[in-house]
């Protein structure tokens, strides 16, 4: 760039100096016009046309720079050759997500500004996930389901994971350890998770959802984040959407893993390093040997959480993990794409995972970072293991391993909401390792647990009063794995 400018200066002073012998030539009445035009002739030419003996590149115009993995994703969208922090790009979205909460403020948005009789987009495209208030005999948060219902009826949709009987659904048949689903066959869970198993996330592309924990997808190596009513409202309709490339802080996480820390210990060291806004309208690059030593579902827990440090993405690049997990779960082709060697970042952070120890994050905020062994003597009134960060299988066989390894039995009420169906299915059917074939749900029943219960958001977002495990009176404090 200085070269660039160097050169640009030069050129300008050269034009000035030429404008000056014009002027020079044009006052001075000794001289004829046509001897003028001759000097001024002469001069061009000797200028205009040097003796080359080989033409060398062009020097000037804007130097290529490297870009980030979140640049290149939304650059391939916008179909654009690149692009840069603060820049505004039309970009082409590959999956859209909605829930029962924010799905019928999209639906109704949709149909105000496109028309009554207006189609989607893409009817492949839209994913349509009931997660939230489903339990619940809420009379308004079951019309909020109908009208997912109606609507994906309407539009043909494709990929709408429908409810249909919720007073039946622990109706199970085991043969030979298998446990199949008799009510709901369709029914999922937790949107985040479901569009992981389902197979809906897929590296290089980009996928939003009316939720703010849409982020959870970035652990593919795509671009995912949360979008509000309005926004979906117009993906709906034309399957584009207006977005600010953000700059990108990046996280190098190196050193082994020790056996007692999860992936939640790590975003939480983070937002207790950068604060809750610290990466506001920014991507979250996370790299190093400790990620990707890390499974998928530990890589969907570190992105889900950029959200609580304000971050409008998070990112982890493809590899042999994530091809293992997406093999038979998706037929879509993907082009995964990785950060060139001369990105630009806004700041990069190191940890050495080796040397961390368990974290909590106190009341109330998720940067208020402590660490457990200092919390021991902290009295809670209860303990709720679940949501779309900490709900997954590997969540539950990790609690599980605690209880047994403990041997003891509760003493606050504890529950237990699998975050689909396929995970509670888990928890009844996969043996904890070193357990001698016991299931978690065995081990959460010895332990004086609630039975686990139907997948679902549960009482992360609080909903109706009739919410398992919803808190209806103040208490001392609440200890959540989410």
């Amino acid at each position: 760039m200085a070269a660039s400018s160097a050169i640009a200066s030069s050129s300008t002073a050269f034009i000035n100096k030429k404008n000056v012998g014009l002027s020079a030539f044009s006052s001075q009445s000794s001289f004829s016009v046509q001897t003028a035009r001759k000097r001024i002739s002469k001069k061009i030419v000797s200028v205009m046309t040097p003796q080359q003996t080989e033409r060398k590149p062009a020097t000037t115009g804007s130097v290529k720079t490297g870009m980030t993995m979140t640049e290149k994703i939304l650059a391939k969208a916008s179909d654009k050759p690149d692009v840069s922090p603060g820049d505004n790009v039309w970009v082409n979205v590959d999956v859209l997500m909605t829930h029962d909460v924010c799905g019928p403020g999209s639906i109704g948005i949709f149909k105000k500004e496109f028309g009554q009789n207006a189609k989607v987009w893409d009817r492949e495209k839209l994913v349509i996930i009931p997660d939230h208030y489903i339990f619940t005999t809420d009379e308004r948060a079951n019309r909020n389901v109908d009208i997912l219902r109606d609507f994906c009826n309407e539009q043909n949709i494709k990929y709408f994971y429908d409810i249909k009987d919720l007073g039946n659904f622990r109706q199970m048949k085991e043969t030979k350890r298998v446990i199949t689903i008799q009510a709901n066959p369709d029914y999922k869970g937790v949107c985040h998770v479901a569009l992981a198993q389902e197979g809906h996330c897929r590296p290089g592309e980009v996928l939003l959802g009316t939720d703010s924990h849409t982020c959870t997808a970035g652990a593919f190596g795509q671009f995912a984040t949360g979008i509000g009513n309005t926004d979906a409202g117009f993906v709906l309709g034309t399957g584009k959407i207006l977005l600010k490339v953000p700059p990108t802080l990046r996280f190098v996480m190196d050193g082994e893993m020790p056996d007692y820390l999860l992936a939640k210990d790590l975003i939480l060291q983070i937002i207790g390093e950068i604060s809750v806004a610290g990466a506001t309208y920014k991507a979250m690059e996370f790299v190093g040997t400790t990620v990707e030593s890390l499974t998928m579902e530990e890589r969907m827990t570190l992105c889900n959480m950029v959200v609580e440090a304000g971050g409008k993405n998070g990112v982890i690049p493809a590899d042999k993990t994530t091809y293992d997990y997406l093999e038979g779960r998706t037929s879509v082709p993907y082009e995964p794409v990785y950060s060139d060697e001369g990105a630009r970042y806004l700041k990069e952070y190191r940890f050495d995972v080796s040397k961390l120890e368990p974290l909590v994050a106190k009341p109330h905020s998720p940067d208020n970072r402590a660490l457990a062994r200092e919390c021991k003597d902290v009295k809670i009134d209860r303990v709720y293991i679940g949501s779309c960060t900490g709900g997954k299988t590997e969540d539950f066989m990790a609690a599980a391993k605690v209880f047994l390894a403990s041997g003891k039995k509760v003493k606050v009420p504890t529950f237990l909401v699998p975050a689909t169906q396929k995970v509670w299915m888990d928890v009844y059917s996969l043996p904890v390792p070193g357990s001698g074939g016991k299931t978690c749900s065995q081990i959460f029943e010895e332990a004086g647990c609630d039975t686990p219960a139907s997948p679902s958001c549960g009482a992360c977002l609080g909903g109706p009063k009739d919410t398992y495990a919803r808190m209806n009176e103040a208490q001392a404090s609440c200890w959540c794995f989410i």
